[in-house]
């Protein structure tokens, strides 16, 4: 935090603390005006839905909207006619809580909200009115109401009230991205810094992407950003997924030539410091971008049947450096183009995304099935105790489970952050007696309660404002304003909220247990799915013949990448130096390379490069840790052997990169590729 930034900017957590209080006062304020049975759920919506930039408030809201209407219906359909068999009903909903909270965790997105909502607005809503089921839709149209008065005070104060757009937060992420890859390529370009650092800097861009990529979500979202940065920031971040792949495969290239040879090729060593000093330079102070392809075009040489590896190591590494240049170029114009307002569209891009991927997330199935089916056996369980029992107050022990299993089930030890909650929930119901049975019996206008609510909710803000305590700051905030249950008129009875609290704090512990056992596993299996993920991914591109855009590709092994650095300590060493080096990423992408190259090259050399990836599926979806057979080295070197001589040259160097790529991938310690020529005179 910088003394010259404006006041706004240095405060935005304590900006955030007054704002949200504002909406949320102004929810209850109108929610008490229109007579709602409870108003305090407006008020609870609005710091369950409040976000520091106003896109992500306005995301959230719709699909808080949605999810709640979803639910409400559900409801509507579930509760009337299960009321005469409770434990059908109970059943009923359970399931309908384990099916949406599948369906989020398989979407992974912002969007996913929408799935956890609708699963447990039904909770929420229908088991408080098992008592009363004539009047669940009035009930559900309250809650309705409720909510989304709620949501539209958070996002009208969002967006009106010092709004923070989220546009220039990603703008800033991206700048801030390319500027740490031009300072990678020109390290990697020199040959200057260890493999350590190189390795570290390349986790760091890649997780920085998966976040770029969250934040970006929001923009559709945001009223206040330019649908002109919106595009440029797309097709930004469609070359960012192709240009980190390409500067660990310059390393691999660079490192497979060794310094020996780069002192027999002068000009190649040139050609490698004008383009570090290009990439680094300011745009003014830039060579045109045809200088440095002609340069590069200079040095290439012609490739033939007895073509030596240093020279196919050679070639190879040219292409990738054009590839370089090209994504470099259009990152410096498309940002030259948001920064003045201009329109996108009419800038000579030279990277074109083959089918404008969208973003792509990893789905692990299995992990969603069993986060679903422990919410579904905690609920169930409640309902048991709860049904047994005949407690009165019983019904918030279900609903509490289906809400705790919810929110933390995409985590990696869903049971800690359950626990968590569980103990800030404990403080919650503190406050609220004190507010209860202290504070609020001596209140008797409107002003007065706001005056005494400020303080524990402008902390609860604030806490929500910060990035570590945002979780903390929520679920204060949400259990305070729903258990104190403010309305128009004064009813608490100590006996009644002992009990609710009670059972609201019953729910949370069985959410606990339940979720312990169902999700035993830690991050090492985590860690170890997300590796056998990428491999069969890498024989699924194989077995299609790489039939698949090239960016999403990358976007999907990148998210799985962001989701393997917070693991990495879990992995083997073997594993450990794949996820450092993008190994899986860059044989997948030079498995798609190879599709280019098969529209053109001879009906022979397809059949050889063909029998490679056959055997290149089987092995990946063999894979157990312990290597690569020898046999499918073999097979590379023979189709290196048939599409050196191709006779199509654009074809032979897509071919060409492919598999060269794919060889140091799979086997970067193997000795070099020897011609045949050289194979049958030795």
């Amino acid at each position: 935090m910088r003394a010259d930034e404006p006041f706004l900017v240095r405060h935005a957590d304590l900006v955030f603390a007054l704002k949200t209080f504002a909406a949320s006062m102004l929810a209850l304020v109108i929610a008490l005006a229109m007579d709602l049975p409870r108003p305090y759920w407006a008020m609870a919506t609005v710091y369950i839905t409040s976000q520091p930039l106003a896109g992500a408030t306005s995301s959230k809201a719709f699909f808080r909207v949605m999810g709640t209407l979803a639910g409400a219906a559900m409801t509507v359909a579930l509760v009337p006619n299960l009321i005469d068999a409770p434990e059908l009903l109970c059943l009923a909903i359970a399931l309908w809580v384990g099916l949406c909270l599948y369906l989020s965790l398989l979407d992974g997105t912002p969007r996913s909200y929408v799935f956890m909502l609708a699963g447990y607005t039904v909770a929420l809503i229908g088991f408080p009115s098992v008592s009363e089921p004539g009047a669940i839709f009035d009930t559900a149209v309250a809650r309705l109401e409720e909510i989304s008065l709620g949501i539209i005070c958070a996002s009208l104060v969002s967006t009106i009230v010092f709004p923070r757009s989220v546009a220039p937060a990603v703008a800033h992420r991206v700048d801030a991205w390319l500027a740490d890859a031009r300072r990678l390529s020109q390290v990697v370009l020199l040959r200057e810094g260890t493999s350590e650092t190189h390795r570290a800097k390349r986790l760091k861009l890649a997780t920085d992407i998966v976040e770029i990529d969250t934040l970006s979500t929001h923009l559709a979202y945001d009223r206040l950003t330019d649908r002109n940065a919106v595009t440029g920031l797309g097709e930004i971040r469609l070359r960012m997924l192709t240009l980190l792949p390409v500067i660990a495969s310059l390393e691999d290239r660079l490192a497979a030539l060794g310094e020996e040879a780069l002192r027999r090729q002068p000009g190649l060593k040139r050609l490698l410091e004008d383009l570090a000093q290009w990439i680094a330079s300011d745009v003014g102070a830039r060579q045109p971008a045809e200088r440095i392809r002609a340069a590069i075009s200079g040095q290439q040489a012609v490739l033939d049947d007895g073509a030596d590896w240093e020279r196919i190591i050679t070639t190879s590494l040219l292409l990738r450096l054009r590839e370089l240049v090209d994504l470099s170029r259009d990152c410096r114009a498309l940002t030259e183009a948001i920064a003045e307002s201009r329109n996108v569209a009419t800038i000579d891009l030279a990277f074109h995304s083959e089918a404008g991927a969208a973003p792509v997330r990893h789905r692990d199935r299995g992990l969603a099935l069993w986060s679903a089916a422990g919410a579904v056996v905690a609920i169930l369980i409640c309902c048991a105790f709860w049904i047994g029992t005949g407690w009165p107050d019983g019904a918030s022990a279900p609903m509490m489970a289906a809400v705790a299993c919810s929110f933390f089930a995409a985590q990696d030890e869903p049971a800690r952050f359950i626990r968590s909650f569980g103990r800030w929930s404990l403080v919650a119901i503190v406050v609220v007696a004190v507010y209860l049975f202290a504070v609020v019996p001596a209140i008797s206008h409107i002003e007065v309660l706001v005056v005494a609510l400020a303080p524990t909710f402008l902390l609860y803000g604030f806490l929500i404002g910060r990035p570590a305590t945002a979780g903390t700051g929520t679920a204060l905030a949400a259990n305070t304003a729903t258990l104190l249950a403010i309305q128009s008129t004064y009813s608490a009875d100590f006996a009644s909220y002992a009990n609710s609290a009670v059972a609201f704090f019953v729910g949370i512990v069985v959410a606990e247990i339940v979720t312990r056992i169902a999700r035993g596993v830690g991050a090492e299996w985590i860690a170890n799915r997300l590796v056998l993920s990428n491999w069969k991914s890498i024989a699924v591109a194989a077995e299609r013949r790489g039939k698949r855009d090239r960016a999403e590709f990358a976007g999907l092994m990148l998210h799985r990448l962001g989701l393997l650095v917070q693991r990495i300590a879990f992995l083997s060493e073997s594993d450990r130096r794949d996820t450092d080096s993008l190994v899986q990423l860059r044989i997948g992408i030079n498995i798609i390379d190879l599709r280019r190259a098969r529209y053109g090259l001879a009906a022979s050399t397809i059949a050889v490069i063909d029998d490679m990836l056959d055997r290149l599926a089987v092995a990946c979806r063999g894979y157990a840790g312990d290597g690569m057979p020898a046999e499918l080295l073999t097979s590379v070197d023979r189709a290196l052997a048939q599409a050196v001589k191709d006779p199509n040259d654009s074809a032979r160097e897509d071919a060409l990169i492919g598999l060269v790529g794919i060889r140091r991938g799979l086997f970067p310690d193997a000795p070099a590729y020897r011609p045949r020529a050289e194979s049958v005179a030795a």
